[in-house]
């Protein structure tokens, strides 16, 4: 069977008023099947939320999609028309953003915020259309759907402003979901509630879900696989316990050890500091040839400042792009 997304070589770049490029996505390729949970891992500004908003052409004005191919379900997203999209968005995929204050319109309830979507794609009549409205929204709240509804999105805490976005995405049962720093800026136990939920609208619905995230603790016992992004590229993609248990490119292990140790550990007498990535994130305006991590790798060779190192197959589920597996 066909896999429900197919990116192959992806090119996405920003052009600033001064003729600047900043290729913030270079030759991506990855596939998400029906009813996985793909994650895709990495620091600020390695292009994840670039991926998000190109699966649906949501980009900003000076960006550009230089080249490549967005298939889902047998449909090329970067060749159908406006109104085809149209059709496609909030309906067979639904995109849930990052920050929800932003997100949601501060002076409409987050009802007809609902409704607003059901009746873009579905028909229902006047009285069909409230009752849908609450169904999606007992989904997403175990009580108090009717207030909920009846409410301003400055009424909610975070945590129930998010949920709002996810009612939004899931309004219309989609065949994919892409959830771009759905938990970045809550605390610990709302990430948690959030993550069951995810968990739990994932074995109800069926669907297929990428999950971006600069937090591994998410992707586990979550993500069927993980995809680690640097720089726009993919430096490595496998199955999450693999991933996260046993990674093979120094980025990945580097962003691992720089984890918080978990708080049932014990604490030192003296405090530590957290470990880090030396070095700079790279200038994607101007890029040198070799491998983009080459400068802060502790396991660079001579080969990494020559030519980027292509994907080199573990096995048939793992995959990493470094020059000292043959790439």
């Amino acid at each position: 069977m066909s896999p429900l997304l197919e990116v192959r070589d992806l090119h996405v770049s920003y052009h600033s008023r001064t003729a600047e490029v900043c290729h913030a996505v270079a030759g991506l390729s990855f596939d998400v099947n029906d009813g996985e949970v793909l994650g895709v891992l990495g620091e600020s500004g390695s292009g994840k939320s670039t991926l998000a908003t190109s699966l649906l052409r949501l980009l900003p004005a000076n960006a550009r999609v230089q080249r490549g191919h967005i298939r889902f379900q047998g449909q090329d997203l970067l060749q159908v028309s406006p109104r085809e999209l149209q059709k496609i968005r909030g309906s067979r995929i639904g995109l849930i953003f990052q920050e929800p204050s932003l997100a949601l319109h501060p002076t409409i309830r987050v009802g007809t915020q609902i409704s607003d979507v059901l009746a873009a794609h579905e028909t229902l009549g006047r009285r069909a259309l409230p009752e849908k409205t609450l169904q999606v929204l007992s989904k997403v709240f175990s009580e108090d759907a009717h207030r909920i509804a009846g409410s301003y999105p400055h009424q909610l805490s975070g945590g129930q402003r998010q949920r709002i976005l996810i009612a939004q995405a899931i309004a219309c049962n989609p065949a994919l979901l892409i959830a771009d720093e759905p938990t970045a800026s809550l605390d610990p136990s709302t990430q948690q509630e959030i993550l069951d939920l995810f968990r739990a609208l994932h074995q109800q619905l069926h669907c297929a879900i990428i999950l971006i995230t600069h937090n591994p603790a998410l992707l586990l016992n979550f993500a069927d696989r993980v995809l680690v992004l640097y720089a726009g590229k993919v430096a490595e993609i496998g199955p999450t316990r693999e991933i996260l248990s046993s990674p093979q490119h120094p980025y990945t292990r580097a962003l691992l050890k720089c984890l918080p140790p978990p708080i049932t550990e014990e604490l030192s007498p003296r405090k530590t500091k957290l470990t880090v990535i030396p070095g700079d994130a790279p200038n994607l305006g101007h890029h040198a040839p070799g491998c983009r991590f080459e400068p802060r790798c502790p396991d660079r060779i001579a080969a990494c400042t020559i030519s980027e190192p292509a994907e080199v197959k573990l096995h048939p589920l793992h995959a990493v792009s470094c020059f000292r597996y043959g790439g």
